[in-house]
């Protein structure tokens, strides 16, 4: 059993027996109440998931094991020799058995990572076999279910795997399809954008960096710039669609390929995952119509009120659970002051920041009128020449594996229980407001 699977095991294996003590002697114990458009609004923070990776408090922002993001970027071990920027593989370990790694420890977990990270020849066939204008997500998912085959949980439990042993092979799933993302979107983006002209991955460097280097974007800058990335994208505790998506289909005892798949399909839409790539889209078309990268602060707002007045929204802001800033748009926006202050997006990004909330505000409609994750994200991808927009998402699910995926391998360990609310109809929501 390796070092990291071992703390895992010792660490849920008491947290179980914990949970089981607690549900056993206070199990009717009433935890919230539901009101009415929560019901009819989509769940809206109905607290009914156990989450262990990560907690979202209003108005810190995420928490990864009670850590803030400034406090990670501090205490999270970086690349040997000068790295300035987090390493994925440190928060990875965090998440799962809620220590902060040693440099040793992360070291030795991108090693692993690299061990497991060959892909099959069966899923480059499948992708290229598809229409060249699919969207990237789409190839993205297929790719992850393709390599379903290779699935360790489900070749034991279809041979009679223990109750007790879904949390090992669940472990090993996550853990091979960890390593193997970044080279399954690095394929898909030289495929789509680059005419498949394929870049080999670099077994000297840690998970991030050989991302970049297969992704074809040079520099160290670039490279600290996915380590940072792929940190602060990681997880937003469990309510959030995609979170709550691999939950689900996980409870059902699917494997991680097809939960994690689920979870790609919902990071996929327009109100979630899919914004990122929104937003530096909004920002490109305005500067085209104002037929200038450097708006004044008038023509600014007049976009925006154009924008607002048209019925749509302002993208990259808003948050459904925050009343602040988002934490991920400020250290991508130090990370931005630090390397690309000049670039004339960046700055868009940032008089977005300034002009924005006092119009969102004004509406008095807007419970949050801050700058989400999204609102950053593109326009430094775009200084670094990633400009292709539909790629953005893919990008954020590499990153999401990290959350979700140490979180699949909690749900096994402590023995989750199938995902089943009840559901009801409005004939039911009448009859119980007119008793009321």
């Amino acid at each position: 059993m390796d070092r990291l699977k071992q703390k895992f095991y010792e660490k849920s294996s008491a947290l179980k027996t914990e949970i089981k003590a607690l549900s056993k002697e206070h199990g009717n114990m009433v935890m919230d109440q539901v009101k009415l458009s929560q019901i009819v609004g989509g769940m809206r923070g109905i607290k009914s998931m156990l989450w262990e990776t990560s907690v979202l408090d209003a108005e810190v922002g995420i928490r990864f094991r009670g850590y803030s993001i400034p406090e990670l970027k501090e205490l999270l071990p970086k690349k040997a020799n000068g790295g300035k920027e987090p390493l994925p593989e440190g928060l990875f370990w965090l998440m799962l058995v809620d220590e902060i790694p040693t440099q040793e420890d992360v070291e030795w977990l991108s090693d692993e990572w690299e061990k497991r990270a060959e892909i099959p020849k069966s899923v480059y066939t499948t992708l290229d076999s598809l229409d060249a204008n699919i969207h990237p997500m789409t190839m993205f998912i297929i790719g992850i279910n393709a390599m379903q085959v290779d699935s360790i949980f489900a070749k034991k439990y279809a041979e009679g795997m223990s109750k007790n042993d879904y949390w090992d092979a669940t472990y090993e799933d996550a853990m091979n399809l960890i390593a193997r993302l970044p080279r399954l979107a690095a394929f898909i983006y030289r495929k789509i954008y680059h005419n498949g002209d394929h870049i080999a991955a670099d077994e000297s460097l840690d998970w991030a960096g050989n991302f970049a280097q297969m992704l074809g974007v040079e520099g160290e800058d670039f490279k600290s710039l996915m380590r940072l990335y792929l940190t602060i994208h990681a997880d937003h505790e469990g309510g959030n669609a995609s979170a709550h998506t691999a939950h689900l289909v996980n409870s059902t005892l699917a494997d991680v390929y097809l939960s994690f798949g689920g979870a790609m399909a919902s990071l996929a839409g327009p109100l979630h995952g899919l914004a990122n790539q929104e937003v530096i889209k909004w920002i490109v078309e305005m500067t085209d119509k104002l037929g200038t990268t450097k708006p004044t602060n008038d023509q600014v707002k007049q976009y925006i009120n154009d924008t607002i007045a048209s019925g749509k929204v302002i993208p990259g802001y808003g948050h459904a659970v925050l009343r602040e800033p988002d934490p991920r748009f400020t250290a991508q926006r130090v990370f931005a002051e630090e390397y690309i202050k000049d670039n004339d997006f960046v700055k868009i990004v940032w008089q977005l920041f300034e002009v924005v909330p006092p119009i969102l505000t004004a509406l008095g409609k807007v419970k949050n009128p801050w700058p989400n994750v999204d609102a950053h994200s593109g326009a430094i991808l775009v200084n670094y020449g990633l400009d292709q927009y539909t790629f953005y998402t893919v990008l954020f699910g590499v990153s999401r594996a990290l959350g979700v995926l140490a979180a699949s391998c909690w749900s096994r360990a402590l023995g989750l229980s199938l995902e089943r609310p009840k559901s009801v109809n409005s004939k039911w929501l009448k009859e119980q407001v007119n008793k009321a």
